[in-house]
């Protein structure tokens, strides 16, 4: 009788069917369970178990888990059943629904392999190791068990091919932040930043999530031949704002205009009546502007430059050239610096007793040494 209802019960089953079944004993390589409604056993080899590899069944299900399986055998005193099959089924629909609207999850890394991440979603889901951040990682190993946002970048149930993405969450994020911070910063504001990359025209700073470009020109006071000899990268700068172009999210920055300035206490760095060592920078009509400090020039009037009365002052300096100045008078609220080079000209004839004789007496000065000479030679 039992044998007959056994056969009965064998016939209702077929490949494809949906049963509900209670897990009775779970073996190494397979697990056992009670299905609802039936007498029959159920069987569940461990590779349908789950979408990723199992090395024991006690991984995947415990003694007692009501699970949703698919008949994929019927024997004679038992049924072969899938989870994975069932679990796969449901994962799709909802896989696909995550990935038409784009939304962002959370699941746990299971396995680390060669080129990536796996995941279980109910299928076996790919996280290339590309997409896994924004920046180069050279060991996954601490990741496994590791919990992480994703989002579905490719999706195909025929192929059964499921590709996710960390690293494009991650800089969704950093895209919102972004535009966070570029609606709140104000030009003229000053920041604190980290100098993240050096080129041949500047410097690239982050000001919090946000990198702002510091233009060579901005770097110092003092003429800079290359970034590197005034910032290096991972040094901390102060920064003011000069520019924001929000719509192409760029954002201009100075290191220059946090510093002193160069006329800063310029009062005391050039007294009136101070003597200093300059560079002559140009040369107009009415006189030469020379660079006593880095940044700070001051004027030398056509004339102050010499004693006697000259042109122009090509006549007396070139461009480059050094010369000593003497302040005359500093205006720091101006920025100005009114310099002499002929004052200390004057010192130096005073010094040297270089006098030239006055016209009227050289005629009777060559006379008297004419005679001397005469007289000297009759001896």
């Amino acid at each position: 009788m039992s044998e007959e209802l056994n056969q009965v019960e064998v016939k209702i089953f077929e490949i494809g069917d949906k049963v509900t079944g209670q897990v009775t004993k779970v073996e190494e390589k397979q697990v056992l369970v009670a299905i609802q409604g039936s007498k029959l056993d159920g069987i569940i080899p461990i590779s349908e178990l789950s979408s990723l590899h199992v090395e024991k069944a006690s991984d995947a299900v415990t003694e007692g888990d009501e699970l949703e399986l698919e008949v994929l055998k019927v024997e004679e005193e038992a049924l072969i059943l899938s989870k994975r099959k069932v679990d796969a089924q449901k994962a799709w629909e909802s896989l696909e629904q995550k990935f038409q609207s784009g939304e962002v999850f959370e699941t746990e890394v299971k396995e680390v392999v060669k080129g990536g991440l796996v995941v279980d979603l109910g299928v076996r889901g790919f996280v290339p190791a590309s997409l896994v951040e924004a920046h180069f990682v050279e060991d996954f190993s601490d990741y496994k068990g590791r919990n992480l946002t994703f989002k579905i970048v490719e999706l195909d149930k025929e192929k059964n091919r499921l590709i996710l993405s960390h690293r494009a969450v991650v800089e969704a994020e950093k895209g919102k932040h972004k535009q966070n911070l570029l609606g709140a910063i104000r030009v003229g504001e000053i920041i604190d930043g980290t100098v993240q990359r050096i080129t041949d025209f500047g410097a690239f700073v982050d000001i919090g999530g946000i990198d702002g470009l510091v233009h060579i020109s901005q770097l110092s006071y003092e003429h800079v031949d290359k970034p590197t000899d005034v910032v290096q990268e991972g040094q901390q700068v102060l920064v003011k704002v000069l520019s924001v172009d929000r719509d192409n999210e760029r954002i201009s920055l100075s290191i220059k205009e946090t510093l002193p300035g160069p006329w800063a206490d310029i009062s005391e760095k050039a007294p009136k009546g101070s003597t200093l060592n300059g560079i002559v920078k140009r040369l107009v009509s009415y006189g030469a502007f020379v660079e006593v400090f880095p940044g700070v020039e001051g004027l030398v009037h056509i004339s102050q430059i010499a004693h006697k009365h000259i042109g122009t002052p090509h006549e007396v300096l070139k461009e480059g050239q050094e010369v000593n100045v003497k302040v005359l008078d500093t205006n720091e609220t101006d920025q100005r610096l009114s310099l002499s080079i002929k004052e200390l000209l004057e010192k130096e004839y005073d010094e040297n007793f270089d006098y030239e004789l006055p016209e009227e007496s050289k005629g009777f000065q060559l006379g008297e040494v004419i005679g001397d000479k005469l007289k000297n030679l009759r001896k």
